[in-house]
């Protein structure tokens, strides 16, 4: 009966892809590729961006290898937007990385993520209910979930496909940038599942 109510309350709490939107953001406290500790509160009255990635995934690949990825992180965060992009892959499944590792991918692939998060129990995954990799999470400064799901409108793994896609993060952090309400604020995230 307990585990009943367990699961209906956490239903409750999310939406059909992950948290209520305007619900506050779980804070957290991860191991950073620079090897130290990173917490969600140091980040107060900034806006956040989180990037669920598994750099063995082709819909991750799509975007990384594509370099679309990185140009969002390169202007973005040149406005003062924290970009954190998570790994909750679990030990010994596709993408899990040690802080070592974490830190050569973010090399190799040219990140300008803010940090590159591990989260290789997954608990911070579960509590955001991130379901795919890439699946994006917007943060306002006042720590309220105010956008979550899709990098885009092609939930593909081709790259020639980025060219025609509305991009839903680009969008929303225009429109935060400028001071109005976000106009798509939920969509369904694509991709490779959570390696939990």
């Amino acid at each position: 009966m307990f585990k009943i109510l367990i699961i209906l309350f956490t239903t409750f709490l999310t939406s059909s892809w992950g948290l209520s939107l305007n619900s506050m953001a779980p804070d957290f406290s991860l191991m950073g590729a620079n090897g130290k500790n990173v917490e969600l509160k140091q980040f107060k009255n900034k806006i956040i961006v989180l990037e669920w990635i598994n750099h063995g995934c082709p819909f991750i690949k799509k975007h990384y290898d594509s370099g679309n990825m990185q140009m969002l992180q390169k202007k973005y965060t040149a406005k003062d937007i924290v970009w954190l992009s998570i790994i909750s892959s679990a030990k010994g499944k596709q993408g899990h990385v040690d802080v070592t590792q974490a830190k050569k991918e973010k090399e190799e692939k040219k990140s300008f993520a803010s940090d590159i998060l591990l989260d290789t129990d997954g608990t911070i995954g579960q509590a955001y209910g991130a379901k795919t990799t890439p699946h994006f999470f917007i943060i306002s400064k006042e720590g309220k979930i105010i956008y979550q799901g899709a990098i885009d409108s092609e939930p593909s793994a081709d790259p020639d496909d980025i060219k025609k896609a509305k991009n839903y993060i680009s969008q929303a952090l225009d429109e935060l940038i400028a001071g109005k309400k976000i106009s798509i604020t939920e969509t369904k995230p694509y991709g490779c599942s959570v390696k939990y």
